[in-house]
């Protein structure tokens, strides 16, 4: 995979995309007060190992810091991203920093 395309925020769906020779990667999410939930993150095998879940992760951080967002990441995958980044601990909103093994913010 050579470039790969940029990042798209469906609105329509409610989730974050990247769509390349025909298949789509994306992070779903849900808007609430002050915070969004990412649910769910699909990569299909094609994009494996391609850093593509990461880039979505890194790109629905980014989304929620500039909102000013807490984030609810309940997609194992999310989460597991989040744990690993430490610029990205600020974000996770208090109720499910426990979750994380994060401390209290």
């Amino acid at each position: 995979m050579s470039e790969v395309p940029d990042i798209v925020d469906n609105t329509a769906e409610h989730r974050f995309e990247i769509s390349l020779a025909g298949e789509t990667a994306f992070a779903e999410y849900q808007l609430v007060e002050g915070g969004i939930i990412l649910p769910h993150t699909v990569v299909p095998a094609a994009f494996e190992g391609k850093g593509i879940g990461s880039r979505l992760a890194r790109y629905a951080i980014d989304y929620a810091r500039h909102r000013g967002l807490k984030i609810i990441p309940l997609c194992p995958f999310m989460a597991s991203y989040i744990q690993r980044h430490a610029e990205a601990h600020d974000l996770v909103h208090p109720t499910y920093r426990e979750r994380l093994g994060l401390p209290a913010g």
